[in-house]
């Protein structure tokens, strides 16, 4: 009994093809086709470049400042024992 590889070269092969498939153009819409509509309460319709920024809450800035000075912590009024 023989055991082929095909398999695996098969799989390899189609990763190697999706992998290919992103788009690295701008990204623009379709030729006659308008951007989508401004969303509820916003005063203007977001551009592209608006539409793929991501939000703060997506990726939040880091905070490199160093702690300069140590402070007691306040005590936490709802800090309490377990009810038995």
């Amino acid at each position: 009994m023989k055991i082929t590889r095909v398999p695996g070269f098969m799989g390899m092969g189609a990763m190697v093809l999706l992998a290919g498939c992103g788009s690295a153009t701008n990204l623009k819409p379709p030729k006659g086709e308008p951007l989508p509509v401004a969303p509820f309460g916003a005063t203007a319709t977001p551009t592209p470049a608006d539409l793929i920024k991501p939000s703060n809450q997506a990726r939040p800035e880091r905070s490199d400042e160093v702690l300069k000075n140590s402070q007691q912590r306040r005590g936490d009024d709802f800090d309490l024992p377990p009810p038995n």
